[in-house]
């Protein structure tokens, strides 16, 4: 067994997890658009650097929230999806768009829409 993790409070665990510029935008992505390859996942962030979108895959599928999908094809072809785990993590993204969907004001130009409006 490995050497507990000392957070702080339950709130820094969630930010372990999902914390990064693009980790909640990669999970909103798969949870909206289902299994998704490398390339189709950093074509829809647009600006994430390959390195940086690379690492933050990794660690959620460390952390049980995607899985990685291995197919013997050649070239070989490699899927992402959300895990049941994952899954688990919707309310809070659904709840993040939501804050943002209703303090967008005039200081932000969203060019992407995900997130719906009620």
């Amino acid at each position: 067994m490995s050497e507990k993790i000392k957070v702080t409070c339950e709130m820094e665990i969630t930010l372990k997890v999902i914390g990064g510029k693009w980790k909640p935008l990669i999970l909103h992505y798969l949870q909206e658009e289902g299994p998704k390859r490398y390339n189709e996942i950093l074509h829809f962030l647009e600006s994430a650097p390959k390195k940086t979108l690379t690492n933050q895959l990794r660690e959620l599928e460390e952390q049980e929230i995607i899985q990685r999908k291995v197919f013997s094809t050649t070239p070989v072809k490699v899927e992402y999806s959300v895990t049941k785990h994952g899954e688990t993590l919707y309310p809070i993204l659904e709840m993040m768009c939501e804050w943002g969907s209703q303090n967008e004001g005039d200081r932000y130009e969203v060019t992407n829409r995900q997130c719906c409006e009620e």
